[in-house]
């Protein structure tokens, strides 16, 4: 049976869900009402306490958003680290001066 494909939830939707789980709703009764299901509230309600700094065993927001950052730089870094190198190789052909055969 193939996936059905969904759109990201807005992120002010995320917030309302968390809010409401605050304000005393369970995950069980959030997902009968709204589309969500259980497991996906409850991995939103994991997020929102890391970005409240409430959990140190998940990486909050920011922290994935930085990680992503790095991760794209350091691969940018490599590239470049690649074509500088081969780029040395040529010009260190280039200038070395053919060896003559004639000794």
């Amino acid at each position: 049976m193939a996936r059905r494909f969904r759109r990201p939830y807005p992120p002010e939707f995320k917030e309302q869900i968390v809010e409401l789980h605050r304000s005393g709703r369970t995950p069980r009764e959030l997902a009968k009402e709204f589309e969500p299901s259980e497991e996906t509230i409850r991995l939103w309600l994991k997020q929102a306490a890391a970005d409240d700094g409430l959990r140190a065993d998940v990486m909050s927001t920011k922290e994935r958003e930085e990680l992503r950052a790095l991760r794209k730089e350091v691969k940018r870094l490599k590239v470049e680290r690649e074509i500088l190198a081969k780029a040395a190789a040529w010009f260190a052909r280039e200038t070395v001066p053919p060896k003559s055969s004639g000794s």
